[in-house]
């Protein structure tokens, strides 16, 4: 058994060492699918045994204070036993107890997460006034996704195509994408386009990328091959009906009334790149416009957005929500809150806001716990 439990975790660790020194190296999308079978092993395996030792550690404990007690004890009434050792038994035996019932609980989260959890699709829906929005756009209604990380679907066209009957059903005029459509690989596209280009939207349907679309998590032969990975990458977006925005705008007309929908590529704080250039994505529009911008990474609307531009609402994804959080009861919490103070729903800064989605896929766990795929419903009022 010994040999078991140790041969378990020598092979996760080094295969979690062998990805994490070599990702550089790696050549195949299929990659991708085994470090997330790899890290399911590892949460599956080690997460409630973290739990289990946290209780068999305090009953470890709560029987040393209780010798402890007897020592002085019996030392006062020399050398007299004292006869309430069994009800502290019992206590030991709970903590050990409720050890082993609340270590079944991140159990079975992780389960759900990886088989259930990643396909639970949820419609988040928002409605936002704005004074400056033309009349002809009140209630426009922009459906968002982002971070499809098609890699790490393995080929479920059809858990992916009941998401696109349900986004298909929110009646999108405006259908937008922000970023990260694979994991690093133009070959993850392959077989998703029946799929994708079912997506519908009255007025159009538009794009950016995100920081995984530029394949900067692999080394190439050659810059020429990987220019010609993102060259594929940016084809696929326009064979399922996408308009991807690099660094531009896109004026949007309802009866001879008009609003400006800005992409740029992905902005990120390092060690994500900076490939956007918002100066570029607004030289066509003017003070006057309603402005929507698409931005994949969140943070890019601290350091850019809102202290240098007038645009009234960012889309942002990126962040994933880490896939696992708390959203119930008031309680909104994920441990990536720590690296992005906006990671998921709406914020607001005067009279500019910010929608991060969090995503649509999953990439690293090849799951969500508590953090549901999202698609993101916003009305204009």
């Amino acid at each position: 058994m010994s040999i078991l439990f140790w041969g378990i975790s020598i092979v996760i660790f080094a295969g979690f060492c062998l990805f994490m020194f070599g990702i550089k190296h790696v050549k195949q999308s299929d990659t991708y699918i085994y470090v997330g079978y790899l890290v399911v092993s590892f949460a599956l395996f080690y997460i409630p045994k973290f739990v289990f030792i946290i209780f068999v550690l305090l009953k470890d404990i709560q029987l040393l204070i209780q010798k402890i007690f007897n020592w002085l004890k019996r030392k006062k009434n020399k050398g007299l036993t004292p006869n309430n050792s069994g009800r502290k038994m019992e206590r030991a035996e709970f903590l050990y107890q409720m050890g082993l019932v609340l270590a079944a609980v991140p159990f079975a989260s992780i389960l759900y997460g990886v088989t259930k959890g990643k396909f639970n699709y949820r419609v988040m829906r928002e409605s936002l006034h704005f004074e400056k929005l033309p009349k002809s756009f009140r209630g426009l209604k922009i459906v968002q996704i982002s971070d499809m990380h098609l890699g790490s679907f393995n080929k479920k066209f059809d858990q992916v195509a009941k998401a696109v009957e349900l986004i298909n059903e929110q009646e999108a005029d405006i259908l937008l994408f922000t970023g990260d459509l694979v994991n690093n690989f133009a070959e993850e596209t392959e077989g998703w386009a029946p799929v994708l280009s079912q997506l519908k939207a009255k007025i159009g349907k538009y794009s950016v990328l995100g920081n995984h679309d530029y394949g900067d998590y692999s080394e190439w032969k050659s810059e020429a091959e990987k220019e010609k990975n993102l060259a594929a990458i940016k084809k696929f977006h326009q064979k399922i009906g996408f308009r991807l925005l690099l660094n531009e705008t896109e004026t949007i007309s309802i009866n001879n009334e008009e609003i400006a929908l800005a992409g740029v590529e992905n902005w990120g704080k390092p060690p994500f790149p900076q490939h956007g250039n918002l100066k570029e994505a607004l030289k066509s529009t003017d003070d006057q416009s309603f402005k929507i911008l698409m931005s994949h990474d969140p943070s890019h609307w601290d350091e850019e957005v809102i202290k240098t531009t007038d645009i009234d609402l960012t889309f942002s994804g990126h962040t994933h929500g880490m896939q696992f959080g708390i959203e119930r009861a008031g309680i909104k919490w994920s441990p990536v809150q720590y690296k992005y103070p906006r990671w998921g729903g709406l914020y607001r800064e005067n009279k500019q806001f910010l929608y991060v989605n969090r995503g649509f896929g999953y990439i690293g766990f090849p799951g969500r716990i508590g953090m549901p795929p999202e698609i993101t419903v916003v009305e204009l009022t």
